[in-house]
């Protein structure tokens, strides 16, 4: 069941869900010296949430809005001091190219939040990022920031580094052990009962427990207006002379033929390209159907190439994966009114791995010294007239 031999039912901190923000806040919190559970129903890192598949982008100069920006530099902070913590490779310095039609609101708020923040940013039109980076075909009118300092992490290794650390520090992780139930002590703490009848209890809990938490936390009154959403991405051949490191960086995309990334080829991957918006909406409990099975799944990503990377090749292989997604695709990172001291993480929308070491630190923060050193108030539950 467990990393550890289960013997303790009672912790400072308990975590439903350790996939890439528990783990990263039950480490945060082992370090700083409370004794932490962490339940998952499965063994991380795994398929079965929003996690797996690799890689991720992370960038500073945000589309999604500035107020992202601290949270990206600290989060950026973080991860090289996982990589030194753990002695793995958790990222790469491939540079992103952020790129959008002129009246893009996406690109104009990258355009804002690298002025507001002094970041460092190069802007461009589309004639001389197609110079640059000769894989693209992009118009003239096209406006592109690149952010030399961005790039790739490798999501599943830095939770597997995540996971390793904590448990050097004393955190015990349940493994295979989905959670059927909350129980609230009134003030004095939280129980959580599993699918084996197991009770653990604790003073805090963290519940981001993925697609399972909105049925977690219903019995409260808390009603999260998540969307489980099924996406596709796919990698492609093409020439290393076009598409490696170096000749290529990795991109965030918005205009009005859709919201796509794309990663250069890696280790002899192919280029990556996944679409951010569209999908199909899903219930919690159905199984995703693999790539190719939605009529559309292909050929939105081969229009994509066709159009603006034309020198890409073959499909070589398509992926399905999951967002849990808010109607303003802004995260939800807050507490519930029948008992500040549970504080939910969900509703990352596709976008919030970059920021699972800056999140896992400030939920840390919050249970330690009662409040994070970020501003975490745009993610709050009252501005969907929820109070938590």
């Amino acid at each position: 069941m467990s990393d550890q031999t289960m013997h303790d039912r009672s912790f400072d901190t308990l975590i439903i869900g350790a996939g890439s923000m528990g783990m990263a806040a039950g480490y945060y919190l082992s370090k700083a010296g409370h004794k932490v559970l962490l339940l998952d129903a499965h063994s991380p890192p795994h398929e079965h949430g929003a996690h797996h598949g690799g890689t991720r982008l992370i960038r500073h100069a945000y589309g999604e809005g500035a107020a992202y920006v601290p949270l990206a530099l600290r989060a950026q902070q973080l991860w090289l001091e996982l990589e030194q913590a753990a002695g793995a490779k958790v990222f790469a310095r491939t540079g992103v190219v952020n790129i959008g039609s002129g009246a893009s609101p996406f690109v104009r708020e990258v355009q804002r939040s690298a002025v507001q923040y002094g970041l460092s940013v190069e802007f461009m039109n589309g004639d001389e990022a197609s110079r640059r980076w000769p894989a693209w075909r992009l118009p003239a009118e096209y406006l592109v920031g690149f952010e030399a300092d961005a790039g790739v992490l490798f999501c599943e290794e830095a939770v597997r580094s995540y996971r390793r650390l904590a448990i050097a520090l004393g955190a015990t992780l349940a493994a295979d052990t989905p959670v059927s139930r909350i129980e609230v002590q009134g003030d004095s703490g939280v129980s959580v009962v599993t699918a084996r009848g197991e009770r653990f209890t604790g003073r805090d809990l963290i519940v981001c427990a993925g697609k399972r938490t909105p049925a977690l936390l219903e019995p409260f009154g808390v009603r999260l207006p998540v969307t489980r959403m099924r996406k596709t991405f796919a990698w492609f051949d093409g020439s290393p002379n076009l598409f490696a490191p170096g000749p290529m960086s990795a991109f965030a995309f918005a205009s009005e033929t859709g919201q796509y990334y794309g990663f250069p080829d890696l280790d002899g991957a192919g280029l990556k390209l996944g679409r951010h918006d569209g999908g199909q909406p899903v219930d919690a409990d159905a199984p995703l159907v693999p790539f190719g099975d939605e009529p559309d799944d292909l050929p939105e990503l081969e229009r994509f190439l066709r159009e603006y990377l034309p020198d890409a090749g073959a499909l070589r292989v398509g992926r399905v994966c999951e967002y849990d997604v808010t109607p303003d695709e802004h995260f939800i990172v807050d507490c519930i009114a029948a008992c500040p001291r549970v504080h939910i993480a969900t509703g990352f929308s596709g976008h919030g791995f970059k920021f699972a070491s800056s999140i896992g630190e400030a939920l840390a923060q919050r249970i330690v010294s009662g409040g994070s050193r970020l501003d975490l108030s745009l993610f709050g539950l009252a501005r969907f007239g929820e109070g938590g």
